[in-house]
């Protein structure tokens, strides 16, 4: 954020930040309160099962406490999730990728085979031929980052029986309402094969407090564990997570919030020449245009509007910016900035 405060020529907190993925609608007032309670709980040690925290997420998934991992951060998990995949003889990555997937299998040097995805297809293509007889992996993200797009679990499942080990990332997946989600986590007990990676960050507004979880076999875990160090995750942030689980009142603030806004936001981008957004259903919308790099240098310097640039997805370079959904006002002038800049 600073250097784009230097490019606004304003302080970092005057930007409207679009970039990042994050609910504008929290931290709930819950999980403040949560964090003020347990306050001198920082003068002891966090529970090293997590047992309260655990146990509120099993809960939620209706799954034995023993199947779960918190973490610090989902980022972490992937990274034990990385070094799992790269013991394969081969792993597929469905690509635009985020970022930190390539980090965590170069760090433990995967033999990474980069599987294409259909910008606006809407499904999965079929994976690429193995070229002899090796152990494969899967890496990808449902809804996918950065498109939005959300795959059935009918085009997942069968990947299950026919690779070694299959991790889905479902960061993005608490934005749509249960009804609507296509999560594998009833899945795992059938498949000791299968790793779903979760944020508790992202739909609660708290990626500063670093806390995602992980669901999969427990002597999976159990090896994670062993790998990791003790702690990973901080009192305040284990407190801040049972409260977050137990707001029932804004999980259906968000649900109610995110489509209507979502779709204001699309019309609005769409409505204006030269740029075309694609169909999402989280909280963000992936949108194509010439030159996304000079409408983000345009929006900091005369609007102080932080875009997302997609240099980080080689797939997409310039050609493509990312914008977070917040809320009405923002939105609306987000499009303003946008039709200003365009025209």
């Amino acid at each position: 954020m600073a250097w784009a405060a230097t490019l606004a020529d304003c302080p970092p907190e005057a930007i409207v930040d679009f970039s990042a993925s994050i609910s504008p609608l929290g931290p709930p007032p819950s999980v403040l309160a949560a964090i003020q309670t347990h306050f001198r709980d920082i003068a002891a040690y966090p529970d090293i099962n997590y047992g309260k925290l655990r146990q509120a997420l099993a809960g939620g998934h209706q799954i034995p406490a023993e199947w779960i991992l918190p973490g610090n951060g989902a980022a972490e998990l992937l990274t034990w999730a990385g070094w799992d995949l790269a013991a394969l003889g081969q792993v597929l990555l469905l690509t635009p990728a985020f970022g930190d997937y390539r980090r965590c299998l170069k760090a433990f040097n995967a033999n990474v085979v980069e599987w294409p995805l259909s910008l606006v297809g809407g499904s999965l293509l079929p994976i690429p031929e193995p070229g002899g007889a090796i152990s494969r992996g899967l890496l990808l993200n449902n809804p996918h980052n950065p498109t939005g797009q959300l795959f059935r679990r009918e085009e997942i499942l069968p990947y299950l029986d026919e690779l070694a080990l299959v991790v889905v990332d479902e960061a993005f997946m608490d934005f749509l309402p249960p009804p609507e989600q296509q999560s594998l986590i009833d899945a795992v007990a059938q498949y000791p094969n299968l790793v779903i990676l979760r944020s508790l960050t992202k739909f609660y507004s708290l990626p500063g407090l670093r806390l995602g979880y992980a669901i999969a076999h427990p002597d999976r875990l159990r090896s994670w564990q062993q790998r990791r160090d003790p702690w990973p995750v901080n009192v305040l942030a284990a407190a801040a997570g049972v409260a977050a689980l137990g707001d029932v009142e804004f999980q259906q603030q968000t649900w109610s919030w995110l489509p209507p806004a979502r779709a204001e936001l699309f019309s609005g981008l769409q409505a204006i020449p030269g740029i075309n957004p694609l169909p999402s259903v989280a909280n963000f919308l992936l949108v194509e245009m010439a030159d996304a790099l000079e409408l983000q240098e345009k929006l900091l310097r005369y609007h102080r509007i932080l875009i997302r640039d997609c240099l980080s997805f080689p797939e997409l370079g310039g050609r493509y910016f990312r914008v977070a959904v917040r809320t009405g006002k923002e939105n609306q002038r987000l499009v303003r900035a946008i039709a200003e800049v365009v025209s």
